[in-house]
């Protein structure tokens, strides 16, 4: 199936994209359900008595390219909005999009999480509240984001480009410093060897950063008003990247063609990044002495792994969506539509789940799909009984009528003509 590129340009949906959208955020889900049967240590608030190296795998191959898929999608809508509504428009879309939804459900996240920590402290403990410091204080590098950083560092990336794009139009009045410079520059990067040459910027951020734990790979900047900036460099490289692919939705053309030929790749550098370090989670921080100005080849070889199977990825997913995905389906529409509100909720809802089979015996293969199943179950419910209709779903998506109300909306209109 051919995809339509006139979307990208007047706004209409694009189905494609907005089912990666949508597909990456429920795919958070799988990521932090699999948290509590990974091997090793205490990695996370509870943790089960299965423990699983395929969902050790798993979850290292989600982390590699989830959110980068995301922000380069990000920014390409952010500039599809822009151009669509102008900057006034943006600005009031993002504020009730993005800020909004942060601003309301932060304190009601954060509150849940805790009573859920607490709990779950609690009935590890024997049922008695176990003993221990008390929180750090709330401060500028403490200050938990948790889940919902994502919304905060989008913030902080409109504000960026918004400043970032005047200064440009100001010097660049015509355009042509853009057409000329700018638009061969994104084409080049997403040629076919775009894995490559955009793993370098990954790569460097990665491997200046102190005490990288490898495995982990990018850090996540959940804590903090001010994030860190190796995963500022990489998701900003990324949106910044989807932003000025918008200007030539073309290019996504290519990727619908090419997606097979990075999936091999993709796998494979997942796959020595995972022998390079190991299948199980390790804290082990990289080799790097900057002190001693001493190189360690392995972890610029492993950051240059990292960084191909990144992108190797987020190309091989956009350009199979973009191949395959581009009819409108109801189904994936529904699902991009839920993601939100999915992604939003999740948390709170699987540590409690993961609280209540975590002594429970039995295979990994059992309990973890049982506890997925589960929380998709409350979270759809939810959606479609408290969210998709109401002010909550209206500011998430915009607002929608029942079926039943939009059909006699349509018989009324019919019946007046």
């Amino acid at each position: 199936m051919e995809w339509d590129m006139s979307g990208a340009v007047s706004g209409e949906r694009l189905h494609a994209l907005d089912a990666v959208r949508g597909a990456v955020l429920i795919l958070g889900v799988f990521f932090h359900g699999a948290l509590s049967f990974l091997p090793g240590p205490q990695l996370w608030l509870v943790m089960d008595s299965a423990r699983s190296i395929e969902l050790s795998v798993l979850f290292f191959t989600l982390h590699i390219f989830r959110m980068t898929v995301f922000f380069v999608l990000a920014g390409f809508f952010g500039r599809l909005l822009l151009e669509r509504l102008g900057v006034g428009g943006f600005v009031l879309n993002r504020a009730k999009r993005i800020a909004q939804p942060l601003a309301m459900f932060w304190p009601i996240v954060l509150t849940v999480f805790i009573a859920v920590l607490i709990w779950a402290a609690v009935q590890a403990n024997g049922g008695v509240a176990p003993e221990g410091p008390p929180p750090p204080p709330l401060t500028v590098e403490t200050f938990p984001l948790l889940h919902l950083w994502f919304l905060y560092v989008l913030l902080i990336f409109y504000a960026i480009t918004l400043v970032v794009g005047g200064a440009v139009r100001l010097i660049d009045r015509s355009g042509a410093l853009r057409a000329r410079l700018v638009d061969p520059v994104v084409r080049v990067l997403g040629g076919r060897a775009a894995p490559v040459l955009l793993a370098i910027p990954v790569a460097a951020a990665l491997y200046f950063t102190p005490g990288w734990m490898m495995w982990f790979g990018i850090p996540t900047p959940d804590t903090g008003l001010i994030p860190n900036s190796t995963s500022m460099v990489i998701y900003g490289f990324a949106f910044g990247f989807g932003w000025l692919l918008h200007r030539q939705p073309q290019i996504l053309q290519g990727w619908g063609e090419w997606w097979g030929a990075y999936v091999g790749p993709a796998i494979g550098a997942t796959a020595g990044c995972l022998v390079m370090t190991s299948a199980a989670p390790t804290f082990a921080a990289s080799a790097q002495d900057f002190t001693a100005a001493t190189q360690d080849l392995r972890t610029l070889g492993y950051a240059v792994l990292y960084g191909f199977a990144c992108w190797a990825w987020t190309f091989a997913i956009i350009g199979f969506a973009v191949r395959h995905l581009s009819g409108h389906s109801p189904a994936r529409r529904y699902l991009a539509d839920a993601s939100y509100w999915i992604y939003l909720v999740h948390l709170p809802i699987l540590i409690t789940l993961q609280t209540l089979i975590a002594p429970y015996p039995g295979p990994w293969f059992v309990k973890y799909p049982l506890m997925l199943a589960v929380a998709f179950a409350i979270m759809l419910a939810s959606y479609q009984w408290f969210v998709r209709y109401s002010f909550i779903g209206s500011i998430l998506n915009g607002k929608r009528e029942k079926p039943a109300k939009r059909a006699k909306t349509t018989e009324a209109l019919a019946a007046a003509e």
